[in-house]
């Protein structure tokens, strides 16, 4: 199912420290890398269109589960870490965030130049996407960033950010070009948010008769669009609530990971050794790269896979965050040569979580869930932009 839309989460200032940057970039070439191999170029193109995968993607990375943030941080590293891969991978990111997004047609026409596809058609769709996103919808959101991917066979996805001062909120727009047949009737699936009020939307079907006075894009042929709607809003909350989470699907991947041992699968024989924390990790990971799309509606619970860098749920676990890549580093490894098996039990994960969830009652106290994770955080290295994770004031106490 192919899905577009947009996004609407609280607007958050910072930085993102190095020692996650590069994790990130390493997690995300992993991932993208292990889409295209089991499913083709394409298949990147639309989980990146989806608001909901795409916020998920950014929660297993260690990215603050709901904030704005996680839209420019997530493009920067897999641009960090695709581009300079992009000839295997068949997979170009151009743009960015501010003055990298007036690059954008430059780097798409290098790109094109070398790749034989139709560099001046495609600028024009990076500009015509801005320009329906930031002036023919006037909803008080003003774009800051503009990230253009597309593969050598010439689909694409766009996904831009733009802030709104008076909410304090931001709003990321997906576009995908599968579908897409005009940029100036109804051109997405979905823009949504919190309403507040009335908004000026030239690229409605119903402004059809104001947009011939006003618009000459006539010539994109406009015609029926994708009638189904993405949702996704972001509450103002930092910390991670129980109604952020399907319990019992979180349920199931902790069951899985933390009171069963892989001995008792016959599937996950090849990934005996690794602890069960880093299996928590691994098969939330395993979810983002073959889960289905309706598996994404509830993105917090990806951040039971990382963490956050501003310690909600839990600070990132280095020590796992690590391990998890190296794990997906050898299965690709491993597949490239043409010995699949390691990758295959990777995959397996999340169907064996899913399968638990079928018979599967919550029961574990969520907060005690989290407290625990944070009580052992110090185990695996745990990290925030505020300074590495201590042992709990009991442990400490032992020590003396």
């Amino acid at each position: 199912m192919n899905r577009s839309g947009s996004a609407d989460m609280p607007l958050h200032y910072g930085y993102v420290p190095v020692w996650l940057a590069e994790r990130m970039a390493k997690l995300g070439l992993a991932v993208i890398e292990t889409i295209v191999m089991d499913y083709g170029k394409d298949k990147v193109l639309r989980r990146l269109s989806d608001p909901f995968w795409f916020q998920s993607l950014g929660a297993v990375m260690g990215m603050d589960w709901h904030s704005s943030g996680i839209t420019t941080s997530v493009m920067g590293a897999l641009k960090r870490a695709i581009n300079p891969h992009s000839r295997d991978l068949g997979i170009y990111i151009c743009g960015g965030k501010g003055k990298h997004s007036t690059k954008t047609p430059q780097e798409l026409m290098a790109v094109c130049n070398s790749t034989g596809l139709n560099g001046d058609y495609l600028v024009k769709c990076s500009k015509l996407s801005a320009k329906v996103d930031n002036t023919a919808i006037q909803d008080g959101f003003q774009l800051y960033t503009h990230n253009f991917i597309l593969s050598d066979t010439g689909k694409w996805t766009v996904v831009q950010q733009g802030m709104s001062d008076a909410s304090s909120t931001a709003r990321r727009y997906h576009w995908h070009s599968e579908q897409l047949t005009s940029f100036v009737e109804d051109p997405h699936t979905g823009i949504h948010g919190k309403n507040n009020g009335l908004i000026l939307n030239m690229a409605d079907k119903l402004a059809d008769s104001s947009r011939a006075g006003v618009m000459q894009i006539a010539a994109e042929h406009p015609d029926r669009m994708l009638k189904e709607i993405s949702h996704l809003v972001m509450p103002n909350h930092h910390d991670v609530k129980a109604k952020d989470v399907d319990l019992k699907r979180l349920g199931a991947v902790l069951w899985l990971a933390h009171e069963k041992q892989p001995k008792d699968f016959e599937e996950l024989l090849l990934l005996q050794g690794l602890g069960p924390r880093t299996l928590q990790s691994l098969a939330l990971v395993s979810e983002v790269i073959h889960g289905t799309p309706s598996r994404f509606k509830d993105p917090a619970r990806f951040s039971f896979a990382h963490g956050g860098k501003d310690g909600h749920p839990f600070p990132v676990p280095i020590k796992v965050y690590d391990e998890t890549i190296a794990v997906l580093q050898t299965a690709i490894h491993k597949a490239k040569l043409g010995n699949g098996e390691k990758n295959e039990a990777i995959k397996r994960l999340t169907n064996i979580a899913q399968a638990a969830e079928k018979n599967f009652t919550p029961n574990a106290n969520f907060d005690k869930v989290i407290e625990k994770e944070r009580n052992d955080s110090w185990k695996y290295n745990g990290r925030t932009v505020f300074g590495k994770a201590k042992p709990p004031v009991e442990h400490q106490l032992k020590l003396f």
